[in-house]
């Protein structure tokens, strides 16, 4: 059973439709400027079918904790995930999260100017007025504390979130948030999942900065380990 997500009550409207979405293991909300909860459970459907398909047929690319080959036989959405995840150092599902947020996103902007869509801390965003992104980092005492602001001349971007002592998702390092801005969600998602890794302890936060400063597309970062925090490029905190 997936914990509730008490962290969209602090969403507020902003002048959009919004409207939450289960699709099996996928929990999503969207905000947009119209009602598209019926196209947006569509593009998630068709989505999951796709990588779950995969899945069945090269069950090295759920599993794999690092880059697989690329298939130019996949469907796109698979091949995205492989790329956005070897740019990062990643296994491809490290970008799961991230691939539905972003799929979902640019078909909904084929009808809506507005739209965010956020997927278990993982978020596309397409914006026309400034937005703030709260930022959801467990027992620290920054949590909740700490917003980033997202400009609309920025937008489409993705912006990810992992974390080493909040939710189900696999990490290897002990940060209560490693968010990532990148160009898309994918690639944002997966970055996230390695800076998260690499922040093992308060005093070496540079380390995953660094990293994260070393991907393409990637636009910025902010690593939040207890009452300490590091932050570069676009991330600009509110």
């Amino acid at each position: 059973m997936s914990r509730p997500k008490f962290y969209r009550d602090w969403v507020a409207r902003g002048g959009l439709f919004r409207f939450e979405l289960k699709v099996f293991e996928t929990d999503i909300l969207v905000c947009c400027d119209r009602p598209l909860a019926k196209e947006a459970e569509a593009v998630i459907r068709s989505a999951r079918g796709e990588i779950l398909d995969y899945i069945s047929r090269e069950g090295s690319f759920r599993d794999s904790l690092k880059p697989v080959a690329m298939d130019k036989s996949a469907p796109k959405i698979v091949r995205d995930m492989m790329e956005r995840s070897a740019a990062a150092g990643v296994g491809p599902m490290a970008g799961v999260a991230g691939a539905i947020a972003e799929y979902t996103g640019r078909v909904l902007l084929e009808a809506s100017s507005e739209v965010i869509v956020e997927n278990g801390g993982d978020i596309f965003i397409k914006s026309s007025e400034e937005r703030k992104l709260s930022v959801y980092a467990g027992d620290s005492p920054l949590s909740g504390k700490i917003g980033l602001v997202i400009r609309p001349e920025r937008t489409p971007l993705g912006v990810c979130t992992s974390s080493g002592t909040v939710g189900h998702s696999k990490s290897f390092g002990a940060a209560d948030a490693a968010t990532v801005i990148a160009e898309d969600a994918i690639l944002a998602d997966c970055v996230a999942t390695q800076a998260g890794n690499l922040a093992k302890k308060a005093s070496d936060l540079e380390r995953p900065i660094d990293y994260a400063k070393s991907v393409k597309g990637v636009r910025g970062a902010l690593i939040i380990f207890g009452d300490k925090l590091a932050v570069w490029g676009e991330a600009e905190l509110v």
